[in-house]
């Protein structure tokens, strides 16, 4: 199975989600989020960083500059009390639209 674009509006829920445990860079959000989609999705610089900036703008996820385990500078993202407010809000949505859409699909 192959890589599968991400739907509108999931992309900030699995940002938020891949820092729930701690914090990291970029490229180590990108890791995160195809490990823990299994491998489903691949976010690219192009969409990642935009997301970030915004989900930064919205405070909940917060930055600072530090060296990354091939000792370059770089940027490291984590979410702020606010990001893990969201982050909840964001589940349950998510869960309330998935069973409804599960619903619908199975509708005769």
């Amino acid at each position: 199975m192959g890589k599968t674009n991400l739907l509108q509006g999931t992309l900030d829920l699995l940002i938020l989600k891949a820092l729930a445990l701690d914090s990291m860079h970029g490229l180590g959000i990108a890791r995160r989020i195809e490990q823990i989609t299994k491998e489903t999705f691949e976010v690219g610089p192009g969409s990642l960083f935009p997301a970030l900036h915004r989900l930064e703008q919205a405070g909940w996820v917060s930055s600072s500059w530090g060296e990354s385990e091939t000792r370059r500078k770089a940027k490291f993202y984590r979410l702020t009390k606010a990001g893990r407010r969201q982050l909840e809000t964001e589940v349950e949505q998510w869960e309330r639209i998935s069973l409804a859409i599960a619903r619908a699909l199975q509708a005769t």
